[in-house]
């Protein structure tokens, strides 16, 4: 008797995610899970605001090089989330349709997760660390 067993590989979620956090370290473990999880085929780990939105805007006439998912941190020095959604919403239509955006920040003050919330552009806020659990629960939506 001959089993034919297929293995087949978990296949990635998204093609490309992007993680902007100032902390090295944050940046780091959020790129680790989000490999170790199968979420996204690539990650690209910017450490500023300004440099999320640079990123950004020199790819939109590269759509495969725009990420499906951005994980923005809040607390950042000189342009903050707050600051990135602002300039997010002066970008091209492109960026708008293909990125979600998903707060990921330590903080627990409840007027940044009424006021991310309120941002059309911001699909949901996650606690910092992000972990392969909170991941999953995204795939789950």
């Amino acid at each position: 008797m001959i089993f034919n067993l297929e293995i087949n590989e978990p296949t990635m979620m998204y093609e490309k995610v992007m993680v902007i956090d100032d902390s090295h370290f944050d940046r780091l473990i959020a790129g680790k899970v989000i490999q170790l999880s199968k979420f996204a085929e690539d990650v690209i780990t910017i450490d500023s605001a300004l440099g999320g939105i640079d990123y950004l805007n020199s790819n939109v006439d590269n759509p495969e090089e725009i990420p499906e998912i951005i994980f923005l941190d809040i607390r950042m020095p000189m342009v903050d989330g707050f600051g990135f959604l602002k300039k997010f919403e002066n970008s091209p239509k492109l960026l708008h349709e293909k990125c979600k955006i998903y707060m990921l920040s330590s903080s627990l003050d409840p007027e940044d997760i009424k006021r991310a919330n309120k941002c059309k552009y911001v699909h949901g806020f996650i606690l910092k660390p992000l972990t392969i659990e909170k991941l999953l629960h995204l795939m789950q939506l």
